[in-house]
């Protein structure tokens, strides 16, 4: 595909020649003022040309390398406003993915071959991106089945936020016992003898199942930069070029942000990434500020890697939890007072910051202590701020909001925990959960992302359909019409969106002259699809910066070669990340189908009985063709 003389396009010799041609294609440009396309060119990592193959034609050279979209769909470079990325780098490789599973018994499957090659001292982790509501049986695995498919491998299965499941060897390896005490939010669930039975529980705090998680090993030097190189490869084949990492616990700075770092001071990142600072240490939350203060600014770094600001807590205290599966935690009386420090010392030293808020009884008590500072004429004194989930926020809310001149990033928690929320607060208010569309029509930046990966998947498609359609991953309808977006807008919120959060929307989000080359050729039209293969769209040829950072298909080993995936015995070097699988019959429907084809066959075997093709009572069907 290098210098190819395509349809007329021949190599001339210029001195501005493009390094990248993409042509034949139909682009989608996300600008306004020329919103279609059919060719792109790139130099130095940035569009030069948008237009036809006349346009672009001159600026062909004998190195430019030209790559036929074949007709196909090329989008801007997505964008997560929302991604546990860092986090998610450091322990892809480790991690057995049950995303796009479609049942439980294909999991476990998985689950018991993996755990046939971990050594001795390894754990076997399923940590998000999957629901029970997506199996084919709506229902977890058992502690029994752990047992039965790793009798001796340690195995932890993390179920949302909501739950964890351990086999005996896990617990033993955790060191819980009969008197191991429940932590603070959380409870071991215990047998008849007090012993635990492998159930872990939020109740409503998540912390009892990321910290047992964290007892398992952790990967090492060199294998943690191949662990992320992998996992930005594995968000590129999703057509994603950027990402805004919200920090999140057990994420310390700067320990655990030193290998993007180093990545990016070899230019080795494919995922562009601004990054946030989340105070780990309760109690310690002004101190911890207040020191990256005065080491660091918002938008220090460049176009790869940046930080964009705090959060998404400031303050531990103001933290609520997403535990659908339990009652609305009811938060301190008083936490508005550190939580005001913390604002005003972000305020005066501009910083922007972003808040995990899920219920509107929390961004009430936010807002009150910006309308106070407002007031004083130090909010938000020219810093980007928003809140994050907002599945409960009110029409009042996001007016003041609107008025202190926040945003919001919404992400699709309740494709996975939908079925869960509507048990607990019922249909009418998941069907504003979140609401979308009143964010819109109060012309806030709403931008869109996961939550991956320890709740959704990192695959941005299920999140696009979910904008689009309302339903979750089990296929229920949970949000109507009037609470869902069109195409072109669920597509702004990832890309345009996002990059108006990091204050990059002069150069990113949209396919333009002047802005980075960060593109997306799709394995299927977005825009004309049916809209149940929306989820299982992949990019064919991902572009980051210029350079081709994810290539199938036709264009297969046009991309960069990466490091082998070590160690050996990882489930992604064995089953590889997301599990794809075409557009079929999810959860319910899925199985009712099941139970359809038996019931047909039933019927089949009694009409071929009743014609003596069939001996009555015969165990197995009989067919004379098949006989030798």
């Amino acid at each position: 595909m290098s210098a190819m003389p395509v349809g007329g396009l021949v190599p001339r010799a210029t001195d501005d020649a493009a390094e990248l041609v993409v042509r034949n294609a139909k682009v989608h440009t996300g600008d306004p003022n020329r919103p279609q396309a059919d060719a792109i060119a790139v130099r130095g990592g940035v569009i030069t040309v948008v237009g036809g193959d006349r346009d672009v034609a001159p600026h062909i050279g004998a190195a430019t390398k030209v790559v036929d979209a074949l007709g196909r769909r090329v989008i801007p470079g997505l964008n997560d406003a929302h991604l546990h990325v860092i986090r998610g780098g450091l322990n892809y490789v480790l991690e057995l993915r049950w995303d796009g599973v479609r049942s439980l018994r294909q999991g476990l499957a998985m689950l018991r071959e993996q755990a046939a090659r971990t050594p001795k001292g390894q754990w076997v982790r399923v940590v998000g991106g999957w629901s029970a509501e997506q199996f084919a049986e709506r229902r977890l695995p058992t502690v029994a089945e752990l047992n039965a498919a790793a009798p001796d491998t340690p195995v932890f299965v993390l179920h949302l936020y909501q739950s964890a499941v351990l086999n005996r060897a896990a617990l033993k390896a955790a060191g819980y016992g009969k008197d191991t005490p429940d932590p603070k939010g959380g409870q071991i669930v215990r047998g008849r003898d007090g012993e635990p039975t492998g159930m872990l529980l939020a109740a409503p705090s998540a912390l009892i199942l990321y910290s047992t998680l964290a007892k398992a090993p952790v990967l090492q030097g060199e294998d943690m930069k191949t662990s992320t190189r992998h996992f930005l490869r594995e968000l590129n084949r999703f057509g994603l070029t950027s990402a805004i990492d919200a920090a999140g616990g057990f994420q310390n700075f700067p320990e655990n942000y030193s290998t993007v770092i180093e990545l990016a001071k070899a230019g080795q990142l494919s995922l562009r990434i601004a990054y946030h600072l989340f105070p780990q240490t309760a109690g310690q939350e002004i101190a911890d500020l207040t020191r990256w203060i005065e080491i660091a600014r918002p938008e220090d770094g460049d176009e790869w890697l940046r930080l964009n600001g705090a959060g998404e807590n400031l303050t531990w205290a103001a933290a609520d939890f997403e535990n659908f599966a339990q009652p609305r935690p009811e938060l301190g009386p008083d936490y508005e007072a550190d939580f005001e420090k913390a604002v005003r010392l972000l305020m005066e030293n501009g910083w922007g910051f972003r808040l995990h808020a899920t219920y509107d009884h929390t961004i009430r008590r936010d807002l009150e202590v910006f309308e106070k500072l407002a007031a004083e004429g130090l909010f938000p004194a020219g810093n980007r701020w928003l809140f994050d989930h907002a599945e409960t926020v009110s029409p009042d809310s996001l007016d003041r909001v609107a008025a202190l001149g926040g945003a919001m990033s919404v992400q699709n928690r309740l494709s996975f925990q939908g079925e869960a929320f509507l048990r607990r607060y019922g249909p009418g208010a998941a069907a504003d959960a979140p609401p979308i569309r009143a964010m819109l029509d109060r012309g806030l930046t709403v931008a869109a992302g996961t939550d991956a990966t320890r709740v959704s998947t990192y695959n941005p498609w299920v999140a696009l359909h979910w904008l689009i359609s309302g339903r979750t991953v089990g296929d229920l309808a949970l949000r109507p019409w009037t609470n869902q977006v069109d195409r072109q807008t669920a597509l702004e919120m990832f890309t345009r969106a996002g990059a108006q959060l990091t204050g990059e929307d002069d150069v990113k989000g949209v396919l333009r002259p002047g802005c980075y080359a960060d593109l997306a050729v799709l394995s299927e039209d977005y825009f004309t699809a049916p809209e149940p293969v929306i989820p299982h769209i992949e990019s064919l040829l991902t572009v980051t910066g210029g350079r081709i950072v994810y290539a199938a298909a036709e264009y297969e080993g046009l991309d960069e070669e990466l490091p082998p995936i070590s160690p050996a015995w990882s489930p992604v070097a064995h089953f590889g990340g997301y599990q794809a699988a075409g557009p079929g019959l999810a959860g319910a429907r899925q199985a009712q189908a099941l139970g359809e084809a038996v019931a047909e066959s039933e019927r089949h075997r009694e009409w071929r009985v009743g014609r003596g093709l069939t001996p009555d009572g015969a165990d197995t069907p009989f067919d004379p063709c098949f006989v030798l």
